[in-house]
Order: structure tokens, then C-alpha cells, then sequence
């Protein structure tokens, strides 16, 4: 707590804008951290206690040692673990072999993209290659295959086991199933060539995706040159620039980021194919069948049945808002009033704009981060008895002096775990919102204590200035409680093995806690607790919330469409082959599922980073929202603060991770299993208009 007090007197003594508050309530010690401008450490004699407080790290060579340390200690577990007798010990040895790899190759995975010194950033990504390398080896070995096949064909052995030990062992032999151990030594041999080349692949395609396109500056437009980085006689287009209001440049934008690039073409192929072929290997159908064992749709025909269906119900709506987009541009711009797919996004921000004045600069005053991150602490309270306690981090545990630590701690259960917050946009740094974990919460049986969970938060904020503190848009504010909704998952899981810690669960399930946290952020009953000006002191307006609430609403169906023409790209490129292009297939899907006409000599699956990493789970995004939706309309909507539902919430879905069948976890909280059509009604009740909404917006 006295590093609380220091900040707050930080806040009171030598910030700028502290001289306009004459009505503000004094900040909370999280709020006064937040709200607080960086300052260097001046005690040089401080002793580096290493990244994340891994004594190790405390230059980039200590990767290498590191890396060496959990390798020597892998070797003596994978002794242990082929040797255990068949029970509980096989399961607790595997994990205790996957969390000491985890624990540095996490580590290392965040450091390789968020670390500003190059040095660093290399001898993390070294380590990531070297971890890997190992993992792929243990996915092959027989023998400690055999150790655990031991297990699950001993019906005595499995009788013994609780349900969770039960599931992680099955989990661990799917990881084994689809490496292809099951195979003969050829098949086998071939399957790790497969592996091999797929990460080349998908790290080459990972690269090619975000690189920018040239052209010739002759060919632009004198007086559009200047939106485009130059590069002597060439520009580069890095972007569609969708949200300008220039047609003539969006075009350009969208037809040139998106010129089909051959090597990257061929890579997608031959990435694609491959994937096919290891699926078909080890025993599934398709990839998309292998990908969505264990999930909550299970199958892709299930992802498809949900997909046609969802296309189906939203039809008028979506009909409705593309010919809104039309009359709009006409208005704007009556010599070419053909709706295109760059003019989507312009438009219905144009459109959302017009109907509720939601201009974001007159919402971020109210939205200081301060304000922000205390309203959170308020929520987490209120729901979970929990509390976020900012922390001075020791010399050297932080990349970044602008990185904040948090702890979190339970008011009957002491502390949960560490969430470290990279807010703030500097230079090389991602521009990207995102959740890592870098340590997994599991049961130390050997130590007889909990290992606590620790966490990044990344996102790209504006630093705070000499007249005001960082300001969200609303935007902003809904992507920050986005990722603390990863962030409490991580945290409030207590499960007894870190493979399934947190957000270690079902893909179509992990964005269920962090896209409810998007309904709290935008009830006003959550926002009026913390939502006021940063300098007069004064609440949010409640009719400025209805308004940005029902903007939401305006081309939903359309913006839902085009998400469900990405997932159903995604799920075709996963499925059967097609004997045909990646373009062609895409061509006929925008057509079935979009609605507005593809563009030739455009490719922009070369431009869909997510076949990486969500490969025939992009669908994921919607089936979590249709869950986080029925959640909050039935257990939350009516009081967002009520103590027993927030029990009721961390007990039934986020304690477990990825323990438990995700489906089991909804059941559990909805009292009932829902089908695909209440997942399909969730999402198009959603776009229907609010009579209280409108209400309080006509009072205005």
C-alpha cells in the first residue's frame, strides 16, 4: 500500500491537470496510478531483479540460461513421467513437464514482439525456436505416449481419477493423436515433416500478410500521394484506409493492398494443402475436423448449420442496412452512388454518426484511464470481492517504464495472481490489443502451494500529456475491459493443472469473458460509478450512453454479415479440397454470403492473417458473442453489480479454464444447454431497437 500512497501523492503534488479539478472525487490508489505520468527510477543501486522477476533475465543472454535450466529439468521430468505407474502421478508429471516449458517459452513469445530492444527481441525469438523444437519431440515420443496410453486403457486407473485429472489427460493424448504417434514409423516420420513445414508456412504467410504493397507514384493521384508512405519513385500502401471520407482513395487503397501476391498465394495454397494432408493422416476428415474437436460447435457442419442460419434470420435486416449505405453514399457522392466493399466501413460510421452524434472526442473526457481502470476495480469488487493493488514493479522486472503492475487480490483468498499493463503506444510496438500469459496457475503438489497466474495486457493508448490525462475513445474504453475480461479469466481460474490455466480452453469459448465485459462497459449502472470529467468533475450524461448504445446497432446485420462471410471462408478453406483457387472460392462466397460484388484482381484471404492463428475457428467470434449475449440478458441485465450472480458466473464458467467441456460451463450457468438456434435468436435479437434506449435518447 505505500507504493499506492506514493502515487497518489505523485498525483496530488506534480500533475498539471490536478489545478481543474474543483468538484472531483479524490482518485482511488488504482485510479491515481493510472492517471499518473511515468517517472524514472533514480536508486541505481536497486538490484535488477530480471523480466517478470525471473532472476535470469536481467540481460538477453539470460534467455540462453534459462532455456538450458528448463531443458535439464524437462529430461529429469520425462524420466519421471515414463516411469510413473499408472494414476494421478502420470497426469501431474505431464503437467509439471508442460509448465516448465511453458513458463519460458511464454515468457519468451511476449518478449520477441513487445521488447523495445532489439537484443532482446532476438534472443527471445532464438528461445521460442528452441522450446518448439523440444515440444514437437515430445509430441513424437513413444515411450511417454505409452505412459499415458497406460493410464486411459487401465479402466481401474481412470475410476480413480477426478474429473478434471481425467480430462487433462485426455487432452495430452490429443496432442500426442494429432502429431500422428499413433502411426507407424514412416506415416509417423512423414506427419513430422508436415509439422516442420507448416510452421515455416504459417510464419512466412504471417509475414507476407501485413507487408505493404508498391506502385509507381505516377499512377496515384498527385493530390492522394501524400496519404501514403513514399519511397523514392514508388509508394507503399500499408492499409485500406477504410474510415476516410475520400471514395477516390479508398478505392485505390482497397484495389492495391489487396493485388494478389503470387509467392503468397502459393504459400496459402500450399499451406492449406498441407494442413489437409496431416488431418487426413492422423484420422480426420479435414482439418476443420481436427481443429474443432473439443469445442463447442464440434464439427464444422455445426459451424456451417449455424452460419446459414445466422445468413438467414438477419436477411431483411442486412438487405435493409446495405440499401441505407446506398442512399447515403448517393447523398454524398451522386455520380457514383454503386455500393462497394471499401465504402462499408466509411459509410456506416457516417451513418452511426448522423443518427446519435456520437463523436468520440465528446465522450473521452469522461473517459480517463484513470477513471477507467478504477471503474473496473469497482466492478471486480462488486462481483468478485476482488481487488486491483497497484505495485511499484522492482529494477528491471518491466520492459517499459511506462508498464503498470497490478495485483489482484481476493478479499477472503489473499492474492490471485499479477497482471502487468502495457498500455501505452511507443514506437515498434505492436499496434495490436491483446492478452498474454505468460505464467499458468496450476497446484504445486511438490511445494504444497498455488502457483499464481501472471499476465500481459498490450494495448496502444496515447500518453498521457502536461494538460490532461490519457483519454479513451469509447472505443478504447470497451477494448480495455475486452482484455481485462482475458485478464480475470487468468486470474480467477484456480485449476490444478496449468495446461488448462485461464484462457488455455475451447477457442469459441475463451472470448465468451471478455465480450461480456463489452455489456458492462456499456450499462450505464457500471459507467455512472466511474465515468466523469476529468477536470469539472461531472458524470457522463445517461442519454450520451443510450445514444452510443442503440449507434451500435445501426448496420449491425451488415457488419455481422460480413463476419460470417470471413467465417465461412475460413471454414471452406479448412474443409474438402476444392480443386480450385483460394480466389475463386472466395469470389463465390462473397457473393452467397456478403452481398456486395468482388472486385477483380483483388485477394484479400492474402490479407486474412487469421487462418494462422484461428484456422477454421474464425467463427469463434460470433458463437462467443451469442453465448456472452444470453449471459448477460439473463443473469446480468437486470442488476450488473449483483454479488451472488458474479459468484455464480466465476464458479460455474471462469474457475474452471479449460477443464471442464464448454458447453457443460454455459449449461451450468444459463440452467439449461442452448442450441444453435438460441445462439442464432441472441445475436439477431441484439439488432433490434430498445424502446427504453430510445426513450431516454428523446429526452435529450
Amino acid at each position: 500500500m505505500s507504493a499506492c500512497r506514493g502515487l497518489v501523492h505523485l498525483v496530488k503534488h506534480r500533475c498539471p491537470w490536478t489545478r481543474f479539478r474543483r468538484h472531483v472525487t479524490t482518485w482511488s490508489p488504482v485510479g491515481a496510478a493510472f492517471n499518473a505520468k511515468p517517472h524514472r527510477r533514480l536508486d541505481l543501486s536497486e538490484k535488477n531483479v530480471g523480466l517478470f522477476g525471473v532472476p535470469e533475465l536481467t540481460c538477453p543472454a539470460g534467455f540462453q540460461v534459462a532455456s538450458k535450466a528448463a531443458l535439464q529439468r524437462t529430461e529429469l521430468l520425462l524420466d519421471a513421467a515414463c516411469s510413473s505407474p499408472p494414476g494421478v502421478e502420470t497426469v501431474r508429471c505431464f503437467d509439471r513437464l508442460s509448465d516448465g516449458l511453458c513458463k519460458v517459452a511464454d515468457l519468451a513469445d511476449f518478449i520477441k514482439v513487445a521488447h523495445p530492444d532489439p537484443e532482446y527481441r532476438e534472443a527471445a525469438e532464438k528461445t521460442c525456436m528452441e522450446i518448439g523444437t523440444v515440444v514437437e519431440k515430445l509430441n513424437t515420443n513413444v515411450e511417454l505416449c505409452r505412459s499415458l496410453k497406460n493410464l486411459l486403457d487401465n479402466p481401474k486407473a481412470v475410476a480413480q481419477l477426478d474429473p478434471d485429472t481425467k480430462r487433462v489427460a485426455e487432452l495430452f493424448m490429443f496432442d500426442f493423436e494429432i502429431s500422428g504417434i499413433h502411426l507407424d514409423d514412416k506415416l509417423r516420420k512423414e506427419a513430422v515433416v508436415l509439422h516442420v513445414k507448416l510452421l515455416d508456412l504459417s510464419n512466412e504467410f504471417l509475414v507476407g500478410s501485413h507487408m505493404p504493397n508498391r506502385i509507381a507514384k505516377s499512377v496515384i493521384p498527385e493530390h492522394l500521394r501524400v496519404h501514403f508512405l513514399s519511397e523514392g519513385s514508388f509508394i507503399q500502401v500499408g492499409g485500406l484506409h477504410a474510415d476516410s471520407p475520400d471514395d477516390l482513395l479508398r478505392e485505390i487503397a482497397y484495389r492495391i493492398y489487396l493485388y494478389p501476391n503470387s509467392d503468397l498465394m502459393e504459400c496459402l495454397e500450399e499451406l492449406l494443402k498441407c494442413r489437409y494432408k496431416l488431418a487426413k493422416l492422423v484420422g480426420y476428415e479435414s482439418y476443420g475436423h481436427r481443429a474443432l474437436k473439443g469445442t463447442m460447435a464440434k464439427t464444422p457442419e455445426t459451424v456451417m448449420s449455424f452460419l446459414w442460419l445466422l445468413t438467414d434470420k438477419l436477411s431483411d435486416k442486412t438487405a435493409k442496412d446495405f440499401q441505407m449505405m446506398r442512399d447515403m453514399k448517393k447523398k454524398l457522392n451522386p455520380r457514383n452512388s454503386e455500393l462497394m466493399p471499401w465504402d462499408h466501413p466509411f459509410l456506416s460510421g457516417v451513418l452511426r454518426a448522423e443518427r446519435f452524434n456520437i463523436e468520440p472526442s465528446l465522450y473521452s473526457p469522461y473517459l480517463s484511464l484513470g477513471a477507467c481502470m478504477e471503474g473496473l476495480n469497482n466492478l471486480f469488487s462488486q462481483l468478485y470481492g476482488v481487488s486491483l493493488m497497484s505495485e511499484h514493479p522492482g529494477a528491471g522486472e518491466v520492459w517499459s517504464e511506462d508498464v503498470r503492475k497490478l495485483a489482484v487480490v481476493h478479499e477472503t483468498e489473499g492474492l490471485l495472481g499479477y497482471i502487468y499493463c502495457d498500455f501505452f503506444h511507443r514506437r515498434n510496438k505492436p499496434h495490436q490489443d491483446c492478452h498474454f500469459t505468460i505464467r499458468g496457475g496450476r497446484w504445486c503438489q511438490e511445494a504444497g502451494r498455488y502457483q499464481l497466474p501472471v499476465v500481459v495486457l498490450m494495448l496502444s493508448l496515447p500518453q498521457p500529456t502536461k494538460s490532461a490525462p490519457t483519454l479513451l475513445t469509447p472505443g478504447m474504453m470497451e477494448n480495455l475491459f475486452h482484455e481485462m475480461g482475458h485478464a480475470m479469466h487468468s486470474m480467477l481460474g484456480r485449476t490444478h493443472y496449468q495446461h488448462v490455466t485461464g484462457t488455455r480452453c475451447a477457442t469459441d469459448f475463451a472470448e465468451v469473458p471478455s465480450i461480456l465485459m463489452e455489456y458492462f462497459a456499456t450499462d450505464y449502472r457500471v459507467l455512472s460509478q466511474f465515468a466523469r470529467h476529468y477536470e469539472s468533475g461531472q458524470p457522463l450524461p445517461e442519454s450520451m450512453v443510450a445514444r452510443l448504445c442503440e449507434s451500435k446497432k445501426v448496420c449491425g446485420a451488415a457488419d455481422t454479415q460480413l463476419q460470417i462471410f470471413y467465417a465461412v471462408l475460413d471454414q471452406i478453406y479448412h474443409g474438402r479440397p476444392q480443386h480450385r483457387s483460394t480466389t475463386e472460392i472466395l469470389k463465390e462466397m462473397q457473393e452467397k454470403f456478403y452481398g456486395l460484388p468482388y472486385t477483380p484482381n483483388t485477394a484479400w484471404q492474402l490479407r486474412f492473417s487469421h487462418l494462422i492463428g484461428y484456422g477454421a475457428k474464425y467463427y469463434s467470434y460470433l458463437m462467443s458473442r451469442a453465448v456472452a449475449s444470453m449471459v448477460w440478458k439473463q443473469c446480468f441485465s437486470q442488476d450488473p453489480l449483483n454479488r451472488d450472480m458474479g459468484e455464480r458466473y466465476r464458479r460455474e464458467m471462469l474457475a474452471h479454464g479449460g477443464a471442464k467441456e464448454p458447453m457443460l460451463m454455459v449449461e451450468g450457468m444459463l440452467q439449461r444447454r442452448p442450441t444453435i438456434e438460441d445462439f442464432v435468436d441472441a445475436l439477431v435479437s441484439e439488432l433490434n431497437p430498445d424502446f427504453q434506449t430510445f426513450f431516454l435518447d428523446s429526452e435529450s
